[in-house]
């Protein structure tokens, strides 16, 4: 459960929440609402189809159902997208250590994706999953020292901030408007954020492979959903820490808003709780970016690699192979967040990596709700729903708020899925 919430939280929940509560209200706890709903879902319906047999990766579920190419489209997906998402993520990290040193955004990036990638080669998803446990006690303890430290440099602490947030309408925490385009309603967080902690934490292999470890699917199901009940108390902790900033900096402008936090740490916290706090942040950072390379170069060794080199079942070769996979990905992050840094002005990191992924999560989902809610479609029906399904959302995007993007793309996915195998095309056998 820890490693699946410190996986999860990343950099950009520690940096980049408080800028959303900075620059608006408590509005982003409603997604929260969503994500406990979904895990709950997934925890009943999808993770007894994962322990029904033994799989590798969340993508042998679909090759089990629909074929080889089925679990190679999705895994590819996964890739790209994964690729994308925590690429903006390790950009995100790169910001507290450039203020501190000084040092260029790249070289920033390439210190912590080495940094990383060190203890992923070697220790691999038990490595990963211990030391994001410790990495999650860390970072939660930087937040609340971050809280301690704001009550004493705002005058009047925190009944003075909580009183001005409350007259400036910054503690509003619900929304019930209907509008599509507003990422931050109660609608959009029950559903839109529903489906997306469905396709995150039921389709994602950076989530799945953590579930897998557990001993059996009991286990694997009370972590799921504790999961979803810590990360509501960590939305709030780190959205009240916004709040304390919006009152300490008298709602200052600044280039980015994931460098708020990140100027406070850096320039009026003392040096012992300073050093905590980029602590935590690169707690945060590198549990996810080493659950990220481990992810990704299991899905390569597996899904791809595996096959066609006639390894399966080879446990020893497809080791050695992930290994190398290991240092290919995380090369790739490190260029994805070099490349990132000029697009990454006038925009909250966190609300561009959760739209990245947001755009193909409900292709996942629609592909996998196909393989364990239906029979009759195959593997052409869904590889057509899935490439129709991000095809609109990709399509409609500015139409809709990001929340929305994994509800309408899985609905698609599983709709034209079922259309097209009813019609009796790409139906191949399994």
């Amino acid at each position: 459960m820890l490693s699946v919430v410190a996986t999860e939280t990343s950099t950009l929940t520690f940096l980049s929440v408080p800028g959303v509560s900075y620059l608006g209200s408590m509005v982003f706890i409603q997604l929260t609402l969503g994500y406990l709903a979904g895990r709950t879902v997934v925890a009943l319906v999808l993770l007894p189809a994962y322990f029904r047999g033994e799989l590798t990766t969340a993508y042998a579920l679909l090759q089990n159902r629909f074929g080889t190419g089925a679990r190679r489209f999705t895994s590819a997906v996964f890739m790209v997208t994964r690729l994308l998402a925590d690429s903006v993520r390790l950009f995100a990290t790169a910001i507290p250590l450039a203020l501190i040193t000084g040092w260029p955004y790249p070289a920033s990036i390439a210190v912590i994706g080495v940094l990383t990638v060190i203890y992923t080669y070697f220790g691999g998803i038990k490595a990963v999953v211990w030391v994001d446990s410790l990495q999650m006690t860390l970072y939660l303890g930087g937040a609340v020292a971050a809280l301690v430290a704001l009550q004493g440099d705002v005058p009047g602490g925190w009944g003075s901030i909580l009183s001005s947030a409350s007259q400036a309408g910054k503690l509003q925490a619900l929304d019930f408007s209907l509008a599509l385009n507003t990422p931050y309603t109660f609608w959009a967080g029950l559903l839109g954020g529903g489906f997306l902690s469905m396709a995150s934490h039921g389709t994602d292999q950076l989530i799945v492979q953590r579930l897998l470890t557990c001993r059996d699917l009991r286990s694997s199901q009370k972590a799921l959903v504790g999961s979803g009940v810590a990360v509501i108390v960590q939305f709030v902790l780190f959205l009240t820490v916004g709040l304390g900033l919006w009152a300490f900096y008298q709602g200052r402008a600044f280039e980015r808003s994931d460098e708020i936090f990140a100027t406070f740490i850096v320039e009026q916290l003392p040096p012992g709780i300073t050093g905590l706090l980029i602590a935590a942040v690169f707690a945060a950072a590198m549990s996810s970016l080493s659950s990220s390379i481990n992810s990704l170069a299991s899905a390569s060794a597996y899904d791809y690699w595996a096959p066609l080199a006639k390894a399966e079942g080879d446990e020893g070769r497809i080791l050695r192979a992930g290994k190398v996979f290991t240092l290919i990905w995380a090369g790739l992050l490190i260029a994805g967040a070099i490349v990132f840094i000029p697009l990454s002005r006038g925009t909250t990191a966190v609300e561009v990596a959760l739209g990245v992924a947001s755009l193909v999560y409900g292709g996942l989902l629609g592909a996998f709700a196909l393989g364990v809610l239906t029979r009759r479609p195959g593997q052409g029906a869904a590889i057509v729903g899935m490439v129709a399904g991000i095809g609109v959302v990709t399509v409609f995007r500015g139409s809709m708020a990001y929340p929305w993007y994994a509800l309408v793309g899985a609905l698609v996915t599983f709709a034209v899925g079922l259309v097209v195998g009813r019609l009796g095309f790409a139906r191949e056998s399994t």
